[in-house]
């Protein structure tokens, strides 16, 4: 089983936006990074997709599920500024469907931090996470996340 936890794909300036962050939509090259995510992820055993209800996120994903013919399921656990607790939480929860979940450049660090204090999880000393990357977290036989995987952006 594996838990892919994926970064929205690059959305631009923020300060250049002119609505509620929300409604921020993907750039042109973040649209390049979500069809090439379908690409890379298309072949994986995936049961669901979950995402940050961000309109960016929403988008990364996109183009997956329809590859997997899944829908997009938004969960505010995975928003920017979700808790610890609540993100450690779902992917507990939901691990066992070897989903996808994007979401924000603030929430995966505390969702690494927070499995290796817990787990025992692996991780580099500075670990990347740029927009359009994923993590793959594997858990071992107790259901603890020991191992992660990280795929750059496409």
């Amino acid at each position: 089983m594996a838990v892919y936890v994926v970064r929205h794909a690059d959305a631009g300036d923020r300060s250049a936006w002119r609505g509620p962050d929300e409604r921020r939509l993907l750039s042109k090259k973040g649209v390049r990074q979500a069809e090439r995510l379908a690409e890379t992820l298309a072949g994986k055993d995936v049961h669901r997709i979950l995402s940050s209800p961000y309109a960016r996120c929403v988008q990364t994903v996109a183009p997956l599920a329809e590859r997997l013919g899944l829908t997009v399921e938004s969960h505010d656990a995975l928003a920017e500024g979700a808790s610890e607790a609540e993100v450690v939480e779902l992917v507990r929860k939901m691990a066992a469907e070897n989903p996808v979940l994007c979401t924000h450049g603030d929430v995966i660090p505390n969702l690494l931090d927070s499995l290796a204090r817990r787990d025992g999880l692996r991780l580099p000393p500075r670990y990347p996470c740029a927009k359009g990357s994923v993590w793959v977290l594997e858990q071992d036989a107790d259901g603890r996340f020991v191992a992660g995987t990280y795929l750059p952006a496409p």
